[in-house]
């Protein structure tokens, strides 16, 4: 188990590049030499799209914030299916090499735009837990990058003035505090592993996680709803 640091003020610049790092390092491996029947399955978090849609939508992402080519608009539904439509001639393989260079070179990036591209690496290893879960793989939503992932959640609820919740995790030593502070209401609770409450904060399914929620409903925790 691990302690985290002060993750309610403070912004690590190299956080979400690490995290990145982190996810690369564990998924680019589990991609590299799958059956193309692997990158059609879908994806459940992602409805209409599959394996190979997920993840050419988050290379071209990363590969556009390091080439510093994040005009407004450019994560809207549209642009997303053109940057997928773009990538429909390469091969699967040559799409993980596109994701695996953005995996790498967007960190830096990230770092220096002071935080306006945090959320960006949020999602990127959200949807990283997609894939892994329709291929079935261990780890969606958790593994070595779990911790920064729950760091960076948690200040980015802060920042946007989220509802306020006590996380007691299984997964950190130290209770976690997100949202804002929230007023007159009194902060949620929930007590869990950090899987599910990551699960809950991004509109996936938490169907057989194993949580308590209270003073708070599921669909106020999710930022993307």
């Amino acid at each position: 188990m691990t302690t985290p640091a002060d993750v309610h003020d403070v912004r690590d610049p190299e956080q979400p590049g690490r995290l990145l790092a982190t996810e690369r390092d564990a998924l680019i491996p589990l991609l590299r030499g799958r059956a193309a029947e692997d990158f059609a399955r879908p994806v459940a978090a992602c409805p209409g799209w599959s394996v190979r849609d997920v993840l050419a939508h988050c290379s071209a992402a990363l590969t556009r914030a390091a080439e510093g080519r994040l005009e407004t608009g450019v994560f809207s539904p549209e642009s997303n299916d053109r940057d997928i439509a773009a990538r429909s001639g390469w091969s699967d393989a040559e799409v993980v090499d596109e994701l695996e260079r953005g995996m790498t070179a967007a960190g830096p990036v990230i770092a220096r735009a002071g935080g306006t591209l945090d959320g960006l690496a949020l999602g990127e290893w959200v949807h990283a837990g997609d894939v892994r879960e329709a291929l079935g793989e261990p780890g969606a939503y958790g593994g070595a990058g779990l911790t920064d992932a729950l760091e960076l959640l948690a200040r980015l609820t802060r920042e946007r003035g989220h509802v306020p919740l006590h996380a007691d995790l299984d997964d950190l030593d130290e209770p976690l505090r997100l949202g804002g502070s929230g007023g007159e209401r009194p902060p949620g609770r929930f007590i869990g592993d950090g899987p599910a409450l990551v699960r809950l904060y991004t509109g996936r399914s938490a169907g057989g996680a194993g949580f308590e929620l209270a003073g708070v409903e599921a669909e106020e925790l999710n930022l993307y709803g």
